[in-house]
């Protein structure tokens, strides 16, 4: 498997759609801005075509601490769809998804 041409020009629409289709939820937020359900979040990293995901979810939560195990979830289904997912830290310790399509 490997990511077809529209999904390599729309990687972060792309990594949504993959991890919605594995059955992962999204992190939903409210009207108002603030977070109500734990879940993952694409949006574009600093280097073009690159995603990043990340696990987040509403204070007190957990989803903190439920980061590495539901990242590690999101990374290896991306990587059964022909995309590298690579983890990282940021700030606080901050675990995250580097995600982009394999040459």
């Amino acid at each position: 498997a490997a990511p077809a041409p529209w999904e390599r020009h729309q990687p972060v629409r792309a990594v949504a759609l993959a991890l919605e289709a594995a059955a992962i939820p999204p992190s939903a937020v409210g009207a108002d801005g603030h977070r109500l359900a734990p879940g993952y979040r694409c949006g574009e990293a600093e280097r073009p075509g690159v995603v990043r995901v990340e696990w987040l979810g509403p204070p007190g939560s957990g989803a903190a601490y439920a980061a590495g195990e539901e990242l590690g979830r999101c990374a290896r289904v991306l990587r059964e769809l022909g995309w590298e997912a690579l983890e990282y830290r940021g700030r606080g310790r901050h675990r995250y998804l580097e995600v982009e399509p394999l040459p």
